[in-house]
């Protein structure tokens, strides 16, 4: 799961970064600003995730989260089958 979770912090970074280069180059005007907010909230959750106890009952079920989210980028190279939820 460790894996999972740097694989997703590590997407959101990206997508911030290509936010960043789209908002400098075409201007604040040409981002989707809803998804902004999606991405605090999924690097949120991996945040949680890691700082969270493993015998905490809520493990599993944002294990299970962090899995469904990490499916849109299921395109990538880096992405592993064996997470889908």
């Amino acid at each position: 799961m460790d894996d999972l979770v740097k694989f997703l912090v590590a997407r959101i970074m990206d997508d911030n970064h290509a936010y960043a280069y789209v908002a400098d180059t075409l201007g604040g005007e040409a981002l989707l600003d809803i998804h902004l907010p999606m991405l605090d909230l999924t690097e949120q959750l991996a945040h949680d995730y890691k700082a969270m106890d493993p015998s905490d009952s809520r493990s599993a079920g944002l294990a299970y989260a962090l899995r469904v989210l990490a499916q849109s980028y299921a395109g990538h190279p880096a992405y592993s089958q064996e997470w889908r939820p």
